[in-house]
């Protein structure tokens, strides 16, 4: 198989991104989701080109539920970057604000504080001074975050995740997040190539179900499971709330996303309403985007964001 080599491009890491890849795959023998290898040094990563193909309505779903898993592998708090964080390396072009990978000192800081204070705000001032959010948008922005910072939107992590972070005695249920989860983000491949590198469990869910149950009653061709496996590459990985995740994959159009929907909630059912908060959750991407990239995506995030006020 042959491979391909990244490089560190100005403030972006690839150590950074390969802590992050390690950090994700670690949730893999326990059945969490396919997560691409890597190799890395100083200023660099390798990764195999992976083949690719369709994804399956199977294949969908065993992601959903392999996914759950890689969520309730947890993090120490929101925001947390992946070990081994050096407190400088970046993850992307964003500059999106990390916290070291520790439990937080004093009480910890609820889902709206994080959300509001590093994913949104950050962006606010840029996106005024490239004009993309106008000042009338950026009160909205701020009235918006207030909500937030009181707890308005505070709900419960899906049920894994809940579970997980009793298991460990965590004082606050965090989720394991690739953190940019669109839908180019995950690479459907052969089940068969990714066996060769995987371990066993990779991609299978919750230890309780047997491997080749697919609860949603979708079944491929091959005898025994999914002929396709969602892998996952370039991640921005962070303790945050499982539903931003599940929220990234709908921004562009992930094929067969109720039925990875659908098989998640299955096996860590979601708290209720969560269909409503879609868009709440993918708000900072489009608020990364104003600051990025300007144009009409303030006004997009303005949108969004008088959607719940």
């Amino acid at each position: 198989m042959s491979v391909f080599r990244k490089h560190d491009d100005g403030p972006v890491s690839t150590a950074l991104e390969a802590q992050g890849l390690a950090w994700l795959a670690e949730a893999m023998v326990d059945g969490g989701a396919h997560v691409v290898p890597v190799t890395s040094g100083p200023g660099w990563l390798e990764e195999p080109r992976l083949t690719t193909t369709a994804v399956t309505p199977a294949g969908a779903e065993a992601f959903g539920r392999a996914l759950a898993v890689t969520h309730a592998a947890g993090a120490p708090a929101f925001g947390a970057a992946p070990p081994g964080w050096d407190g400088r390396a970046q993850m992307g072009r964003s500059d999106i604000r990390l916290r070291p990978h520790a439990v937080e000192e004093g009480e910890p800081r609820r889902w709206g504080e994080f959300y509001a204070e590093d994913r949104i705000l950050p962006y606010l001032q840029p996106s005024r001074d490239n004009g993309s959010i106008s000042v009338g948008g950026a009160r909205i922005v701020e009235r918006l975050c207030e909500r937030l910072r009181d707890g308005d939107f505070d709900t419960d992590q899906p049920a894994l995740v809940r579970a997980g972070a009793r298991e460990r005695g965590a004082r606050v249920a965090v989720a394991r997040t690739h953190g940019d989860l669109w839908c180019g983000n995950v690479l459907w491949t052969p089940a068969d190539e990714a066996a060769q590198w995987a371990p066993p469990r990779a991609g299978l869910g919750p230890q309780e179900l047997d491997p080749r149950q697919a609860p949603s009653g979708a079944v491929d061709v091959a005898a025994g499971g999914p002929t396709a496996v969602g892998v996952l590459i370039d991640p921005m990985a962070q303790g945050a709330h499982a539903e931003t995740d599940l929220a990234a994959l709908g921004v562009f159009g992930q094929r067969y996303l109720d039925r990875i929907y659908a098989a998640y909630h299955e096996v860590s059912p979601l708290a209720e309403g969560w269909r409503e908060r879609v868009g709440l959750h993918s708000w900072h991407i489009l608020m990364i985007h104003a600051f990025l990239f300007g144009g009409g995506y303030g006004g997009e995030a303005v949108a969004v964001a008088r959607q719940y006020l």
